[in-house]
């Protein structure tokens, strides 16, 4: 199967998984040797940025700081920056010409002292699938597979992602039946 890396996807009425249930991922790398890796942009945790500054030993700044998402059930401990790729780091994954993603934690310290990416979404734990086991939950139309996009991803409220990411394919997910497939 061709490379998913910087789509969304989409989860449909059929998800069966009821922790991905209305749930947009984007996807920041797939192949068939090691499966396939992205994160949740939808679901906000209660926890703030702040609390993981400050568990990192970072003085947090006065600036307004923007929510935490659950990436995913995976690694729920772990830390990861989805972030425009104006912004320099050392270690990061280029999912696209525009997007990039990291697990740096001097990103955090960037961020403390005013030189954050100019757009970023962080996130705890991702969604993550063994070599063959998207494929076989495609196949069972759990999901919808469309192009990844900038706005969606950074500029759309949390609320509206799940509608806005599937209207982009002229979908309203809303009243999604039992017509499924990619775009």
């Amino acid at each position: 199967m061709e490379s998913l890396q910087g789509n969304f996807l989409i989860a449909t009425p059929r998800m069966p998984d009821p922790r991905f249930k209305q749930q947009v991922v984007y996807l920041c790398a797939h192949n068939d040797a090691e499966g396939a890796m992205g994160l949740i942009i939808n679901q906000v945790s209660s926890h703030s940025l702040a609390e993981v500054m400050e568990g990192a030993g970072i003085q947090v700044p006065s600036l307004s700081l923007p929510p935490i998402h659950l990436g995913g059930p995976v690694e729920m401990e772990a830390g990861f920056f989805l972030f425009s790729a104006d912004f320099e780091c050392q270690h990061y994954l280029e999912v696209t010409s525009r997007i990039r993603l990291s697990s740096d934690v001097a990103i955090l310290r960037d961020i403390a002292r005013g030189a954050a990416p100019a757009d970023y979404l962080f996130a705890l734990g991702y969604s993550g699938w063994a070599p063959g086991q998207l494929e076989r939950e495609l196949a069972d139309d759990a999901w919808l597979v469309l192009p990844g996009d900038y706005e969606v991803i950074f500029h759309t409220p949390v609320e509206r992602k799940w509608k806005q990411a599937a209207s982009l394919g002229g979908i309203d997910i809303a009243i999604f039946g039992g017509v499924v497939g990619s775009a």
